[in-house]
């Protein structure tokens, strides 16, 4: 653990500004952190409240401008930008910081992505309220900056982007490390709407592939995109990284490139309808209805003349973060709605034999306000036994983390079998403990 990370750890327990209890620490960046507090009187809300230090009268004139652009970006109102609730100034000890209490997220995408890539259908749920979101930013006046999977959240299975750290349009360049998700002009004219996009396009390919794109070598700043990501999102990831940012995308663009299939199979579909509704009487109505055949497999060659030859991501599907109330203990749910994989030919998935609920106590579960999440890893041999597991998601509450790794650990499974025979495999187990109820959704990631 750095001392930084120490340092900050110290701080659990203290109180921001009389009203805000440290509970938990979150994470830290290079000149932040993050804790799990409270907000509100008898009926608690969890939130999370960030912490900015003031070093020197640099940073505290700067400060006023955080405080500033802090006021403004809190009267934006989208419901998947996450809300701020209130900010100041504080002090603990000697140290005097800024401070930001907003929604508290359950996880973020860069917690998935180290387990599986997003299906294409996943990463059309997850581009879809990012987009929108960032159109609404932009609208506003605003550039985010930070457009990555770490800050692509999810509360209450609903996707949200953090707006504490929005920029006016034409900020110069930021102080902070740049990498591959700025944009090549970030470091010589600042942020922009077209700079969000590139960094929205990296995360695009990043969470279909698992990796982040390359710059490839050259004068010009371009990246290649893999052939395998399919249509519309390999185009947009295209649009998206165009080394001039005059020709890229922009987020309304991006918007109606994802409704384009969507308009023509409801045009197909509407089609289809009106024929299948109109009389069949007189011998002549067969011609029209020839017509109309005729009109649709048009319509499908179009589409797929200019979707290219990999089948289109379908557009009309379930919210990005949405979760059914009841899923199949096959499933878990994600930021994203999640798509069982079809298993490799030859083999047959494993499947859930015996689950352990975690042991909480009475007590306990009456002081959880909404839901407490807990993911776990486990790692499982050929006869379905669990030799290993670790948490890759501990929520905010030890106590709750330890009994769900304990609980995890005295699973059995069904070995998946490759050629018939069984071998070892990898769930994720994803714990939801509520006040009145815990549910627990596994997902087989390996083999």
């Amino acid at each position: 653990m750095s001392t930084a990370t120490e340092q900050w750890k110290k701080w659990e327990g203290r109180i921001v500004d009389g009203r805000f209890p440290l509970r938990q620490w979150l994470g830290e960046s290079d000149h932040s952190a993050v804790f799990l507090t409270e907000r509100g009187g008898k009926d608690a809300q969890r939130a999370a409240i960030k912490l900015i230090p003031l070093e020197n009268s640099a940073r505290e004139n700067a400060g006023s401008e955080v405080l500033r652009l802090w006021a403004e970006a809190a009267k934006l109102s989208h419901p998947n930008l996450l809300r701020i609730f209130e900010f100041g100034r504080s002090q603990i000890d000697e140290t005097q910081f800024l401070y930001v209490v907003m929604e508290y997220a359950d996880e973020n995408l860069a917690e998935i992505l180290p387990l599986r890539p997003l299906t294409p259908a996943e990463a059309t749920e997850m581009l879809r309220p990012a987009a929108e979101a960032l159109d609404a930013i932009h609208h506003a006046g605003f550039t985010h900056g930070r457009i990555k999977p770490s800050n692509i959240m999810a509360v209450d299975n609903k996707l949200k982007i953090a707006v504490d750290a929005l920029s006016k349009n034409g900020d110069g360049a930021p102080t902070r490390a740049s990498s591959l998700y700025d944009a090549p002009e970030v470091k010589t004219t600042g942020t922009s709407p077209a700079a969000d996009i590139w960094s929205l396009g990296v995360t695009l390919v990043a969470v279909l592939t698992q990796h982040e794109p390359k710059l490839n070598a050259g004068g010009a700043a371009t990246v290649t995109v893999p052939e395998a990501i399919p249509q519309p999102l390999r185009e947009i990831a295209l649009q998206s990284l165009q080394a001039d940012p005059h020709r890229r995308a922009s987020a309304a663009d991006i918007l109606s490139r994802l409704r384009a299939p969507a308009q023509q199979l409801r045009t197909a579909r509407k089609i289809e309808a009106i024929a299948e509704d109109a009389p069949r009487v007189h011998s002549n109505r067969w011609v029209v209805f020839a017509v109309v055949a005729a009109a649709v497999l048009l319509l499908v060659f179009l589409v797929a003349k200019f979707t290219g030859h990999q089948p289109a991501v379908p557009a009309e599907e379930s919210a990005a973060a949405t979760s059914p109330a009841v899923v199949p203990q096959t499933q878990s749910p994600a930021p994203f709605s999640e798509n069982k994989k079809s298993p490799q030919k030859g083999a047959v998935r494993g499947s859930v034999l015996q689950q352990v609920m975690p042991d909480v106590s009475r007590s306990a579960q009456n002081t959880i306000t909404g839901r407490v999440k807990v993911g776990v890893q486990v790692s499982v041999d050929s006869s379905g036994s669990v030799i290993q597991a670790k948490l890759i998601s501990p929520g905010p509450s030890k106590y709750f983390a330890n009994k769900a790794l304990a609980a995890a650990r005295r699973w059995k499974f069904n070995p998946p079998q490759v050629d018939g025979e069984a071998v070892a495999s990898e769930w994720v187990l994803r714990f939801q403990l509520g006040r009145a109820s815990t549910q627990v959704f596994p997902t087989e990631t390996k083999p």
